[in-house]
């Protein structure tokens, strides 16, 4: 993997003064011209220490107008990341449409690091280089410009490089103890760097090894590395790009949807008792989580005017409301259309010990934005699988996932819709939109069964809720709620 680093290669003072001058002035072009587009800019600089990657990271500041750039630097995660999936700090620092960012650190740190010190085995390196695949396979669907350079040294002159810095007293800081420890172990390093290269230097992001004994050869290739893949970026934008098509399937006769019983029903006296002894569970459960190192998330899903804010109202109220927030989902503002999909869902995950009730959710990319148009074919098609990831995630971070459809019939609806216009104060529910979405219920119908089918997993199963009586569908919610918290809990 490092011979193609270019071991050797060197630039006289001249030669560099020239090509960098020629860099400079079409990377400011390309960066302006990239600034109108879709695309947003993400250089990954990696490498051995004493590589250089800080100082590259300050060259492209110099070379590129900062007011577009943002600099990551991830270091030990904060308690606030500490309390979150791993990719949480990554996500909510990724640039907007026509911004870019240089990572200094990235999702390839902790592994490598982990399996060098042997904190992990080859299983979850290779777990955790797949996540990192799936991830950069994703922002680039999106429209990044993923630059992902490598800067590389010899043992010899890793060693030179941190004895120079170390006789400087204005450089020397720069050297740690912990530098000299990776150094003690850099032939694993390079070992286990190879491998994570190897592996996900992929198609659509491949890495770039640069030989950086050489500083003007190692500035010189990085800017025309990053200057060639944003003039393909401005060029790739110049492309019309087909219009959004709506998919409107046909719904099954028989599905998980047709055969709920929809005729399930509490009576007043029963509901009261049941709904406080959930409530009281509920309560209970949900004070423990911050105990056990554990958060919540409840996403609710459903045929419109099925009663998911009913069912919130209720198991809001059984929460402690300093540890719960709702999250009411509509279309997305302009700050959310300029990032991923998934990112302002992302952003938005609770803290351990906290709960987040999401009323509609990331799966409005497979329902209305399919069914709508909204987004194009391959973009819905694939939101299933990085919705499972993402889901995986939150899991595997001790995050416990209870997701709910609410179903009801045809003609349900039809007499709630009715019964919210002729009532003044419900008359706000009602919208034009309710209207259009009730003439495709079929399409809707189906798009809810291939996604429910598709996405229920052991980790994030879905639970459908007969909705039909109110009653019922608001106390198999909080005991759903109580039974998966007394489960992951214990």
């Amino acid at each position: 993997m490092f011979e193609s680093a270019e071991v050797g290669n060197t630039l006289d003072k001249k030669v560099y003064a020239r090509r960098l001058e020629q860099a400079r002035v079409s990377l400011l072009q390309a960066q302006a011209a990239l600034a109108g587009t879709r695309f947003r800019l993400m250089i990954l600089v990696g490498g051995v220490e004493g590589g250089g990657k800080t100082e590259l990271a300050r060259h492209f500041l110099d070379w590129l107008d900062p007011r577009g750039l943002q600099v990551e630097a991830y270091g030990d995660p904060s308690s606030e990341e500490d309390e979150r999936p791993e990719y949480w700090r990554y996500w909510r620092t990724l640039p907007a449409s026509g911004r870019g960012s240089i990572l200094v650190g990235s999702w390839y740190t902790r592994p490598i690091v982990s399996r060098v010190f042997k904190r992990i085995g080859e299983g979850d390196f290779d777990r955790a280089l797949d996540r990192a695949n799936d991830f950069e396979a994703m922002l680039v669907r999106e429209d990044t410009v993923l630059v992902k350079l490598w800067l590389h040294l010899s043992k010899k002159e890793q060693k030179a490089r941190f004895r120079e810095l170390e006789k400087d007293p204005d450089t020397a800081w720069r050297v740690t103890k912990e530098d000299w420890k990776y150094s003690a172990k850099y032939d694993r390093f390079v070992k286990v760097c190879a491998a994570a290269l190897a592996k996900t230097g992929t198609a659509a992001a491949p890495w770039t090894v640069i030989e950086a004994t050489d500083r003007r050869w190692r500035n010189a290739t990085a800017a025309e590395t990053v200057l060639a893949a944003m003039q393909d970026a401005v060029a790739r934008s110049k492309k019309a790009v087909p219009p959004n098509a709506p998919d409107r399937p046909k719904a099954p006769k028989v599905s998980v949807l047709t055969r709920l019983d929809l005729s399930k029903t509490l009576g007043d006296a029963a509901h009261d008792e049941k709904l406080l002894k959930q409530q009281a569970r509920v309560a209970w459960l949900t004070r423990r989580l911050r105990k056990e190192g554990r958060s919540l998330i409840c996403a609710f899903e459903g045929v419109d005017a099925a009663g998911k804010g009913g069912s919130i109202r209720r198991l809001l109220s059984a929460i402690d409301a300093r540890s719960a927030r709702v999250t009411a989902v509509a279309a997305p503002t302009d700050e959310e259309r300029a990032r991923p999909y998934l990112w302002r869902f992302w952003r938005h995950l609770p803290r351990l010990g906290h709960v987040e009730i999401y009323d509609r959710t990331w799966y409005g990319r497979v329902l209305v934005e399919r069914v709508e148009g909204f987004c194009a074919a391959v973009d819905w098609k694939r939101a299933y699988r990085e919705i499972c990831a993402f889901e995986e995630e939150m899991t595997e971070s001790g995050i416990v996932v209870c997701k709910f459809w609410l179903q009801i019939s045809p003609e349900e609806q039809l007499r709630r819709f009715k019964s919210r216009t002729q009532t003044p104060f419900k008359q706000y529910k009602i919208t034009p939109e309710d209207w259009r979405n009730r003439a495709k219920w079929d399409a809707y119908q189906a798009a809810a069964v291939e996604m429910i089918e598709r996405t229920g997993t052991p980790y994030a199963p879905w639970t459908l809720v007969e909705a039909e009586d109110k009653r019922w569908a608001r106390v198999k919610v909080l005991k759903t709620v109580a039974d998966r918290l007394e489960d992951e809990l214990g």
